[in-house]
């Protein structure tokens, strides 16, 4: 009788018995799967399994970079029989492909599962900041010629007494409406993408969030009015000498045109203030990095815009809201490397 008791006893410490086996069988399953599914990096980041949706609303954001892209290309408006097209040599391709390069990169990063709320952060203020764009260029496709006035495209000074869409408008238009997509399913994925990291941002986000803010309503300040402008003429009359000021019709500003237009110009300007504030107070910090690189790009690429059609011919300058408005995306570029760097060491980091 002792020997049969004593045998059982071995095989469990043997591991032999079967509850012993799938006891073990069970925890290196968990294991595994904690593994797969949580990974760690530095300063306490935890990532978890990234769900399909973040992965579509980068499938979206890639798709709409490259749809921008093209766009940028073929003739944009033919306006008053005029053809306008926003690239007509490399500098032009340049600015042009600031926004749909960036949407393209951060879109695959966020596919691939690589931090995927900074992925979404960008995305949602992308989404955001295109539904006033997406009315304002319907508007200038479409209603510009119900009062037609003075616009300034691509460089050119064009009347919008006729309008006719061409094929970059259309993929323009397009890349819009898809990236308004994108920004929808980014919030529909973002309770259900597991992100954090241990709150090396927390203390500055004040901070961080008063930058951000004061840059946001500057811009919008900038926005208002056209980046860049024909100049009034000085007209000398030869008989008495007498110098006399005309005032030469320009572009209209965000706010000046009427409809839709109106609408879209105001949708972006509380956007554009709105994800300012609230981009600071993302989790984790990197997501917050994500949301403010929404509002550099759309800056940068709206400044660059006006400097190039300053540029393209001599009868038009590059105002002052429009220097401006690049002073204050590089500020906000500014505002999100200091997202970037600007946290505490990690505890274990500190103390060793």
């Amino acid at each position: 009788m002792p020997a049969r008791n004593r045998a059982p006893a071995s095989a469990d410490r043997q591991g032999g018995s079967p509850r012993g086996t799938a006891r073990r069988t069970a925890a290196a399953v968990t294991g595994r799967r904690d593994r797969d599914d949580v990974s760690r990096g530095s300063e306490g980041l935890v990532v978890g399994h990234v769900p399909v949706l973040a992965r579509a609303a980068g499938v979206l954001l890639a798709l709409a970079g490259v749809l921008a892209g093209v766009a940028a290309f073929p003739t944009y408006l033919v306006v008053g029989g005029a053809a306008v097209s926003p690239v007509t040599g490399p500098l032009d391709a340049v600015v042009a492909l600031v926004a749909p390069v960036a949407a393209v990169v951060v879109g695959v990063a966020l596919v691939l599962g690589l931090v995927p709320r900074l992925g979404l952060a960008y995305a949602a203020v992308s989404g955001a900041l295109a539904v006033g764009r997406l009315l304002i260029e319907l508007y200038q496709g479409h209603g510009s010629t119900a009062r037609p006035a003075v616009e300034l495209l691509a460089g050119q000074r064009v009347l919008t007494s006729t309008v006719e869409t061409g094929p970059g408008w259309v993929l323009g238009v397009a890349a819009l409406a898809v990236t308004i997509g994108a920004g929808v399913v980014a919030l529909l994925a973002w309770n259900r993408t597991v992100m954090e990291d241990g709150g090396s941002l927390d203390p500055r986000r004040p901070a961080l969030a008063g930058l951000a803010s004061l840059v946001g309503v500057a811009a919008v300040l900038c926005l208002a009015l056209p980046a860049a402008d024909v100049p009034d003429r000085i007209v000398t009359d030869p008989t008495t000498g007498l110098e006399t000021v005309v005032t030469v019709e320009g572009p209209q500003a965000l706010l000046e045109r009427p409809g839709l237009a109106l609408l879209g110009g105001l949708l972006l300007a509380g956007a554009l203030v709105l994800c300012s504030v609230v981009a600071p107070s993302l989790r984790p910090r990197l997501a917050a990095v994500g949301g403010l690189l929404g509002v550099t790009v759309q800056l940068l690429a709206s400044a660059l815009t006006g400097a190039r059609d300053a540029a393209h011919s001599p009868d038009v300058v590059w105002t002052v809201p429009g220097m401006g408005l690049l002073v204050l995306a590089v500020a906000s570029a500014g505002v999100t490397l200091l997202a970037w760097r600007w946290h505490r060491a990690p505890a274990d980091r500190r103390a060793g």
